[in-house]
C-alpha cells in the first residue's frame, strides 16, 4: 500500500479548528472523494482510502451531491428506471 505525506501549515489547522487527527481524516475523504469522481476508482477502494465502510462512504458522497448511478444518457437512465 502507498502512504502519501501531506504538509498543512498550522495556521489552516488553527483557521479552521481542526485537530492533527480530524485534518488527516478530512484529507483522505478528499483524496477519496477525488478518486471516485476524476478517476472512476470503485466505492469499495475509495471507503478504504477514506477509513469508512463502503456505507458511510455512499452516504459521505450523498452528502456531497455526487450519485453513485452513473449513466451515459438519458434513455440509458429512462430504461432502467422503467426495470426497477
Amino acid at each position: 500500500m502507498c502512504q502519501i505525506a501531506l504538509s498543512i501549515p498550522d495556521e489552516v489547522l488553527y483557521d479552521t479548528k481542526m485537530s492533527h487527527e480530524q485534518a488527516n481524516q478530512f484529507a483522505r475523504q478528499a483524496v477519496a472523494l477525488g478518486y471516485y469522481t476524476q478517476s472512476g476508482v470503485s466505492i469499495g477502494y475509495c471507503s478504504q482510502i477514506a477509513g469508512m465502510t463502503e456505507e458511510e462512504f455512499i452516504k459521505y458522497l450523498g452528502r456531497n451531491h455526487i450519485s453513485i448511478f452513473r449513466f451515459d444518457d438519458e434513455e440509458e437512465f429512462l430504461e432502467e428506471l422503467d426495470n426497477a
